[in-house]
């Protein structure tokens, strides 16, 4: 397992505590692109000084388009049948969550991507908006899982319950969407009981917190991929967040100010405020 952290000076690797500058040279974007990513960085990194922790984080995306899927867990088809009741779209979800095909949705460009320790967006024309916690994977070009990492996917229930087509509008805007802290790099996924846990503060009280399995998602990491390569083509790769099993009541939304956290081992905790 190596972790990568993308800083202003370039990519850190991170092997059992101990830290290691990598060339410049070496981006995100070859990463994404080499379907060699584990041997090339293990073959570099006998080479490259060891340093400190980087203490400031970029946007873990540079040219990858990031993308979701979504009711892959029956508490997320819950909560989207709850929100869409009063406009007729409520079946919609419960059809979906029981259907081969799952629900793909475009998440985000990597300029809207907010880095780990910045600040995430709720709408200005929203007034029920909630953080989702997931476990996102890191694909490469060829449509190859090689790696994993947190994603925090903003949304505006309010307007997706309005209208599922609305669902661009609630999901796509600037600063909708975090990943990190760091993207692991592995041949194999999280095990099945792996915790993905959330809590949000607001003026230093926790008003959230909750969790969920691995082994609570609907469908196999691989075949959400399998489907998002379908007719599709991502040069530079991109992220698949896979969905939710943790959503807040209705009576809660996010205010500015508030802390989220979000953690899965073993890839540490992605933490952003809300502007």
């Amino acid at each position: 397992m190596i972790k990568i952290f993308p800083a202003e000076s370039g990519l850190y690797a991170e092997v059992t505590g101990n830290f290691y500058a990598l060339p410049t040279s070496f981006d995100l974007d070859r990463l994404f692109m080499d379907s060699t990513a584990m041997a090339i960085l293990q073959s570099i990194l006998p080479d490259v000084p060891r340093v400190e922790r980087p203490t400031t984080l970029l946007p873990l995306a540079q040219s990858q388009e990031i993308w979701a899927a979504g009711v892959t867990y029956y508490r997320s088809r819950t909560a989207r049948m709850e929100e869409a009741k009063n406009s007729g779209g409520g079946s919609f979800y419960d059809k979906v969550y029981e259907a081969e095909r799952p629900e793909l949705f475009f998440k985000a460009t990597p300029h809207r991507v907010a880095a780990p320790g910045s600040m995430v967006r709720i709408r200005s024309d929203s007034r029920w908006n909630v953080p989702e916690p997931e476990l996102t994977l890191a694909i490469n070009s060829a449509g190859k899982i090689f790696g994993y990492t947190i994603g925090n996917d903003m949304s505006s229930r309010d307007i997706e319950g309005e209208n599922p087509l609305y669902l661009p509008q609630a999901k796509v805007y600037d600063r909708c969407a975090s990943l990190g802290p760091c993207l692991v790099i592995d041949d194999q996924l999280p095990a099945p009981e792996t915790v993905i846990a959330i809590e949000i503060e607001r003026e230093g009280q926790q008003v959230f917190s909750g969790d969920t399995t691995l082994g609570q998602i609907k469908r196999p990491l691989a075949s959400l991929a399998e489907w998002l390569f379908r007719d599709n083509s991502f040069p530079r790769g991109c992220y698949l967040m896979t969905g939710t099993g943790v959503v807040p009541p209705d009576s809660f939304t996010l205010q500015s100010g508030d802390k989220i956290c979000i953690t899965i081992s073993p890839i540490g905790t992605l933490i952003n405020t809300v502007a």
